[in-house]
């Protein structure tokens, strides 16, 4: 039977899926060939469009003329009815529906038909959308036929959703949009509909996995592990037509907190015997379940460090109770002093990670992934990528990137993010030989998520485009930035004016670079208001014992991480990289900050001297900003009323926002220099 697809209630956007991205699909006779659950999803959609714009869809194949054909063949390529359906012979003959996975599928057209081939239930889903975003170039025409296949077989979600109100993070911790998606007033939400139509975005864009509550587990979220799983499962279960699996966040300490155990430690037996009674439970409940994200001995979580085991030891204790159940576990990077003496130098925020986790490489289970943030730092807006991404050939890691923008404006600045990611995936570890990151990724793509309850999904409708170029990223690394958001254009605006395309292209494409500009310049990192990171706040944890960040005197500004005089972190890297970084004259001038410690009239390849850089650059940037806020006010005409009032009204506060950073940015460091700006404007 057919799935009924979800509707969403009167003021929730449709995001990239509105009813009129269905209209070449659904004006049309299809046949849907298959079986089994999600093939009934495909059969929904399907069925759902055509009510709606006239078409067919019929189930049996009868000899009848198709328009489209969407099938779930075997590996050799036969379907039951293979000369109604068209030839499949070669298909199998050269084993690509053998490799294809469960995930992958086929793309052709020819003799009027367009067909959809995959050898699993998730590569026909998957298949269904791409049509989606083809609308009418796919029935035009002939098309030679095209392999799809996802480049990595994770692309994940996390949720730092709190099941309680937390009296410090709220609902959902670093969330802008609104509460929680999942959880209402202590417990799961009892109407789910929305999460099914959440589920089926994310499909769209090829994400299929949802970990759904915060890292930092509080105690109501420990409980979801063993007497609340039942919540999680009606939460998988609204996933699940859209072939989303869940996974939870756990802390290490659950023996403890949850068993009553005197001891977390994770080679002792008692614990081992705990946790297997408890991973049993849980897919009791949930048969499919994806497995745990961990956050130990980081920022305050406890972990293995407190027995004196290993990370490796920790995590591998649960990918064991896991493995016989097809669960993995993600055991995240995120580890580091944040108890430092900022006047102690020797120290290095940037070096932990890859400090931690490289000597252990080789050590881990084969279900366990290492889940390593794109920088060493924090998600800043501008950071080198991370060497550990590039230092543990002989275990699975996951790429994590932050679609939620809580250091890149939270979600009240337009901020695509795609250019930095891509950037991130294309990074070649060994230089200019080697494979990218997008290919060393083993483990999956993981993106801290920027959705909630909001009407909008992100808060600002524009940040869609960030978790909708996420997914697509995932699915293939190597993917043009631009036209993934060309596509999110097209999908949520069908039938755009030209007029509207450009301009959504112009306050979109440079955005990452313009909130740069008017931020924390050449990569410092960090000059926000501590605790919430909104707004500037040059020395706001510059004296704290999270780290220090830019070391700005009256002589100079930046940190010195070089081998020669400094930290050493930038030996970690291969030699290629490493020789790079070391010298401030061969450093890219975007991360000279980051890595050295300048004189402020130290001159940048680009001419400049490092604080006239600053000082042009925070003017440009609010300039930027003004003229986005000038272009996005000129489509009023061309976008629904709340959209506009809703994107015009964050511009508002972008442009309040940029102003304030230009104005404490350029006088912190008049101040600290001495040095005017060599073009007279007045700087506050």
């Amino acid at each position: 039977m057919p799935i009924t697809v979800p509707v969403l209630r009167e003021g929730v956007d449709p995001a990239w899926l509105p009813p009129d991205a269905f209209r070449p699909l659904g004006a049309r006779r299809t046949l849907v060939h298959g079986s089994g659950p999600l093939v009934d999803t495909v059969h929904g959609e399907v069925t759902y469009a055509s009510g709606r714009f006239g078409g067919e869809v019929v189930r049996d194949a009868s000899g009848t003329p198709y328009d489209l054909v969407l099938r779930v063949a075997d590996a050799a390529g036969n379907p039951a009815e293979a000369d109604d359906l068209g030839d499949l012979s070669n298909l199998g003959d050269v084993g690509v529906l053998g490799d294809l996975g469960d995930e992958g599928f086929v793309f052709e057209r020819s003799d009027g038909t367009t067909r959809v081939t995959a050898s699993g239930q998730r590569g026909l889903l998957y298949g269904l959308f791409h049509v989606v975003r083809l609308g009418e170039d796919a029935f035009h025409g002939t098309r030679n036929r095209e392999v799809h296949r996802p480049a990595t077989a994770l692309r994940m979600l996390d949720h730092w959703d709190n099941v309680a109100v937390h009296p410090v993070m709220g609902q959902v911790e670093r969330g802008y949009a609104g509460g929680s998606l999942f959880w209402q007033d202590g417990q799961a939400r009892g109407e789910l509909e929305r999460v099914q139509a959440y589920g089926r975005l994310l499909a769209a864009c090829g994400i299929n996995a949802v970990s759904v509550n915060n890292v930092n587990v509080h105690e109501a979220e420990a409980h979801l592990l063993t007497d609340r799983i039942d919540e999680v499962a009606r939460i998988a279960g609204a996933l699940r037509p859209y072939g989303i699996r869940t996974h939870l966040s756990v802390t290490f300490a659950a023996p403890i907190v949850l068993g009553g155990l005197s001891t977390a430690d994770p080679l002792d037996e008692s614990v081992r015997g705990w946790w297997a009674e408890a991973v049993h439970g849980v897919y009791s409940a949930i048969p499919d379940f994806g497995g745990f994200v961990v956050k130990a001995d980081s920022e305050g979580q406890p972990g293995p460090f407190t027995y004196g085991r290993s990370h490796a030891d920790g995590a591998n204790m649960l990918a064991c109770v896991l493995a016989p159940h097809d669960g993995t576990v993600h055991w995240r990077a995120f580890v580091y002093d944040h108890r430092q003496d900022w006047r102690d130098r020797s120290t290095d925020r940037a070096r932990a990670a890859y400090d931690h986790f490289a000597p252990l490489d080789g050590e881990f289970a084969a279900n366990a992934v290492l889940q390593v943030k794109h920088g060493p730092m924090d998600f800043q807006v501008r950071e080198p990528v991370s060497p550990v991404l590039g230092a543990l050939p002989r275990t699975r890691v996951a790429l994590e990137v932050q679609a939620t923008q809580e250091y890149t404006g939270q979600q009240r600045h337009v901020c695509w993010l795609g250019p930095m990611w891509s950037e991130v995936l294309r990074f070649r570890p060994d230089g200019e030989q080697g494979p990218v990151i997008g290919e060393l990724a083993s483990g999956g793509l993981v993106a801290v998520s920027n959705v909630g309850d909001d009407p909008f999904w992100t808060g600002h409708p524009l940040a869609q485009a960030n978790l909708y170029t996420f997914g697509r990223l995932a699915w293939q690394p190597d993917a043009d930035a631009r036209r993934i958001l060309d596509e999110w254009i097209a999908l949520t605006f069908p039938s755009a004016p030209e007029r509207l395309v450009e301009g959504l292209r112009t306050v979109l494409h440079g955005s990452w670079r313009t909130y740069e500009k008017y931020t924390a310049p050449l990569g410092v990192g960090f000059m926000v208001q501590p605790g919430h990171h909104y707004g500037p706040s040059v020395d706001g944890y510059e004296y704290s014992p999270w780290g220090t960040y830019h070391f700005a005197d009256r002589d100079g500004v930046g940190v010195d991480r070089s081998a020669a005089t400094g930290t050493g972190y930038a030996a970690q890297y291969a030699k290629a990289w490493a020789e790079l970084y070391e010298s401030p004259d061969s450093c890219p001038d975007e991360l000279l900050l980051f890595f050295h410690h300048v004189p402020y009239g130290h001159v940048l390849r680009s001419g400049e001297t490092v604080v006239q850089h600053i000082y042009d650059t925070h003017f440009e940037g609010v300039e930027e900003a003004e003229e986005a806020r000038r272009v996005w006010a000129g489509l009023a005409d061309l976008v629904e009323p709340a959209w506009y009032a809703r994107v015009a009204e964050r511009y508002e506060e972008q442009v309040r926002s940029a102003l304030e950073w230009r104005d404490q940015v350029n006088s912190y460091f008049l101040r600290k220099s001495g040095i005017p700006d060599g073009q007279g404007r007045t700087i506050y």
